[in-house]
């Protein structure tokens, strides 16, 4: 084809964002159920860590104020979707305490004049928020406790300098005790603590020492994650440039033994396949997720599930702060109601519960998929019961020991028999 004649094309426009889900629900509609949680992106962090895949950007404090006042506009928008009193609330991130102590508490006022908080200023609701040890201060504690927050959730990872630093995770050790120690003289009761297990260069005494330091601070709450390497993540391209080499999968899985044994011997019941609490401290927000019950969500990235429909809030900052109408912020994910994706859903994170499921109630959701799927289902128990790793008594399916340690490919057979 000659070089110079012109071709014309059609016009390219950029793809349309969807509309946000909420929009299509109405929330006074009969028989749906009252949204009862909500969470709160924060996104600012000091130091981006290496293992992390949550959305964070380094905080500059030059865009705090813009944020708190568009995240206030999307909590009005979005509240008239929970009319009923909320149980829960979790302010993750990022780094949430990284908000100044003014931004904290007008983002607080607006939260109790929107909401209702009644259950959560009586102590029987749950309100938490994520705490870098750093940034803790008396100051910022006051102010979490006057707008109600009752537990918080401390990010330790180690208390070993040296495995702090392969994560990049720049923190004092010590200061987790400070931290923890300024949030119960504030009146902040619930304190919880992550550690991170199966670092590179890490030994079995070493962990067995990190859960022992983390004890020491009198929490009721921890939870336990293997170092998984994310893709896109610093740590991810350090594994692949040969800078160090993971843990044996051996070792990881005497790790994750070990956690189970020592933390069940000091009273600990873990009631998720990385969370262990005290009889009654587990963290409810949390299992609201893992037994796919409703909750909002603000701020950039923040995933939220209403009447059956997803949605993902923009995981980009200058984008969520563009003014949008009604407050609603714009959406990147939108998944309608779908029967077959709900069960899978459930199946996934139920077996990961030490509850596990009722398997009557999946039975019968099951039949509405299809006439054979019930029947699938019911073979893929036995299968796993047979061998040991699923215990069907009690009218519920909960996985044994051995059979938490092949969750994810019990979840995997159970969901192909929904296709």
């Amino acid at each position: 084809m000659p070089h110079n004649i012109a071709i014309s094309l059609p016009e390219q426009r950029p793809p349309r964002a969807p509309a946000h889900p909420l929009r299509a629900i109405d929330p006074s509609a009969p028989g749906l159920d009252p949204v009862r949680s909500l969470y709160v992106h924060i996104p600012f962090c000091a130091h981006k860590c290496h293992y992390c895949d949550f959305y964070s950007i380094v905080d500059r404090q030059d865009r705090q104020r813009a944020f708190a006042e568009r995240l206030e506009h999307e909590l009005d928008a979005v509240s008239p979707w929970a009319p009923a009193p909320l149980r829960t609330i979790f302010v993750g991130g990022g780094t949430p305490t990284l908000l100044r102590p003014d931004l904290w508490r007008s983002l607080l006022a607006v939260l109790d004049s929107r909401y209702d908080l009644s259950l959560i200023h009586d102590g029987s609701g749950e309100f938490s928020v994520e705490c870098n040890p750093e940034t803790a201060t008396p100051e910022l504690f006051d102010v979490l406790v006057e707008g109600g927050v009752n537990r918080i959730s401390m990010g330790a990872q180690s208390f070993d300098p040296r495995h702090l630093k392969t994560l990049e995770r720049w923190h004092d050790p010590d200061n987790v005790a400070r931290a923890a120690g300024l949030a119960r003289a504030a009146g902040i009761d619930r304190v919880s603590v992550d550690l991170i297990f199966a670092i590179p260069g890490q030994t079995l005494d070493e962990w067995r020492t990190d859960m022992d330091t983390a004890l020491s601070l009198g929490t009721e709450h921890l939870s336990c994650y293997a170092l998984t390497y994310e893709p896109g993540t610093a740590m991810t391209a350090r594994l692949n440039r040969g800078d160090f080499v993971r843990a044996d999968e051996d070792l990881e899985a005497d790790m994750y033994e070990l956690c189970v044994d020592h933390l069940s011997a000091r009273g600990f019941e873990r009631y998720e396949v990385s969370n262990y609490a005290r009889p009654g401290k587990e963290c409810r927000h949390n299992l609201a997720y893992w037994r796919q019950e409703q909750w909002l969500a603000c701020g950039p990235s923040a995933s939220g599930h209403v009447a059956g429909w997803r949605w993902k809030n923009t995981p980009r900052l200058d984008t969520y702060l563009a003014p949008s109408e009604g407050g609603f912020a714009p959406v990147v994910d939108v998944e309608e109601a779908d029967d077959r994706r709900a069960l899978a859903e459930r199946l996934l994170s139920g077996l990961r519960l030490r509850e596990g499921l009722d398997s009557a109630m999946i039975l019968a959701r099951a039949g509405g998929i299809g006439p054979q799927t019930a029947g699938r289902l019911e073979t893929i128990a036995g299968k796993w019961e047979r061998e040991g790793r699923l215990d069907p008594s009690g009218g519920r399916w909960v996985l044994t020991d051995a059979g938490i340690l092949a969750a994810d490919r019990i979840a995997a057979d159970f969901i192909a028999a929904l296709a």
